[in-house]
């Protein structure tokens, strides 16, 4: 846990049983009362030939947590590794993908499992994730909008082939133009182990701006950042309305976590200055699940 995070919150080990499979996940509980509603839940999916414990020192999504925001669940994707795990994301990745791994199955037995052990608020379920954990949570968007109210993915686009979502979901997305694992503008980034072609991002989000009825031109502001070589524009499509659909592009930023200084240069800059975890937060509070 970063210095900077207040003891605010315990944390959970949880096992859940998928079909034949037994899944694990890590859980951040905020040691204050619960609201009335109960909880509000973040699932943070991590990057692909990652971990959770990695999530949470990549993301510093413990905060919410030690704040009293949310419960932070970092759920374990699969491998025959356990520090290199991946998310059947879609066209993406590695052994989950590749064996079929019933990941969206695993999500809803999850946020199951932790209702029956946590006040938890059901219209409050979010998602996010990184890169292939960031491809993870659009699935979820897409196939399990009866769950989730609505994501914010990382540096990671839209890997299903197409998308019938069974309502408009909120999304919120930031991606850096000099990522080269995950390309702004698609293909195979140049430092990708998987070798996947990848979506271009404003492609797969203008399929949720189609599938959440919203206007196809989007507003467009500058946002302040005093990261030498960064620059950040806000995208929003419907901005404001309950399946509106947000991009934060980075400008010089890298395949990173806004706000986080990342664990290896290999992943480009990042804006230090902009901290992508107060928005996170913020979109998820004005959207719970109608």
């Amino acid at each position: 846990m970063s210095a900077d995070v207040p003891d605010g919150f315990s944390v959970i080990d949880l096992a859940v049983r998928v079909g034949a499979r037994d899944r694990s996940a890590l859980v951040c509980r905020p040691t204050a009362p619960p609201p009335p509603g109960g909880w509000p839940v973040v699932l943070a999916f991590h990057g692909g030939r990652s971990h959770p414990d990695m999530m949470r020192r990549f993301s510093g999504l413990d905060v919410l947590a030690a704040h009293g925001r949310s419960v932070v669940c970092y759920p374990a994707g699969t491998g025959t590794r356990e520090s290199m795990l991946t998310w059947n994301g879609g066209n993406c990745c590695g052994e989950a993908r590749d064996g079929g791994a019933d990941d969206v199955g695993f999500a809803r037995a999850l946020v199951d499992d932790l209702g029956r052990r946590l006040p938890v608020d059901p219209r409050r379920i979010h998602a996010t994730g990184m890169s292939n954990g960031a491809m993870m949570a659009y699935r979820l968007a897409a196939e399990a909008g009866d769950l989730v109210a609505a994501v914010a993915p990382v540096a990671g686009p839209l890997a299903l082939e197409s998308i019938r979502p069974a309502r408009p979901v909120p999304i919120l997305h930031f991606h850096g133009s000099l990522d080269q694992f995950t390309p702004l503008e698609g293909g195979v980034g140049r430092r990708s182990v998987t070798r996947t072609h990848h979506r271009a991002i404003r492609d797969g989000l203008l399929e949720w701006v189609r599938c959440n009825g919203l206007d196809p031109e989007p507003s467009r502001e500058p946002v302040p950042c005093t990261d030498e070589g960064i620059g950040i524009e806000r995208i929003a499509w419907g901005e404001g309305s309950a399946g509106e659909v947000i991009l934060y592009e980075l400008t010089g930023g890298g395949h990173t976590w806004p706000g986080r200084v990342p664990e290896s240069f290999y992943l480009g800059p990042s804006a230090l200055s902009f901290d992508a975890n107060p928005l996170i937060a913020a979109f998820f509070d004005r959207h719970p699940r109608p």
